[in-house]
């Protein structure tokens, strides 16, 4: 084989080699989890006050919507920290908008629980709770989920399975996008900027 053949052969060998082993990177990278599609918020509860509330109270501003509950080990805490680190570092974006944490565990998070629980991450957040009737609507409207687990090993009882994206809505109540709650805090803030003007 002439040397400029092998060398083409060669280089179209290595190639080949490069392009099978991206195919594999990409493959054995975990999946980011879908994002949902457009909802129309909707839902009457109660606040962290005590006050009776409704999708229209938050019109104005943007609302950034996250499920959770004050008993969550991980994911609520971690997410609720995150989000209030990230607006103390663009407070121009933060005026514009509301964080609002909708407990998905009623039977324990009562509003006086949940006002103490999302002061500890910023006053300005609010917290939002019902019936457990009230709970399922509102689930449903967001095509978001949660289910009670038990945990009979524990003192709790039982534990909470909730789906974790953070929703953005527009000042009209228009859906604009939801986030992945595990972004780094730097991609989460560059979004917000993005989509709150």
């Amino acid at each position: 084989m002439p040397a400029r053949t092998r060398a083409i052969f060669l280089t179209l060998i290595g190639l080949a080699a490069l392009i099978a082993a991206a195919a594999i990177t990409m493959l054995m990278q975990p999946k980011s989890p879908a994002l949902p599609s457009p909802i129309t918020p909707a839902f009457a509860l109660t606040d962290q006050d005590g006050k009776r509330v409704t999708e229209a109270d938050f019109r104005g501003k943007y609302m950034v919507v996250f499920f959770g509950f004050t008993n969550c080990p991980d994911v609520c805490p971690l997410t609720l920290q995150k989000l209030a680190d990230v607006l103390a570092d663009i407070p121009e974006t933060a005026k514009k908008l509301t964080v609002v944490l909708i407990s998905v565990d009623p039977e324990r998070d009562t509003p006086e629980k949940l006002k103490a629980y999302t002061g500890y991450f910023s006053p300005d957040f609010r917290a939002l709770t019902g019936s457990g009737a009230e709970i399922e609507a509102v689930l449903k409207t967001f095509k978001a989920y949660a289910r009670k687990v038990p945990l009979p090993e524990s003192a709790l009882g039982y534990t909470m399975d909730h789906s974790s994206f953070i929703y953005l809505y527009g000042p009209d109540g228009a859906f604009v996008t939801a986030f992945d709650p595990g972004a780094a805090p730097e991609k989460l803030a560059a979004d917000l900027q993005q989509n709150v003007k």
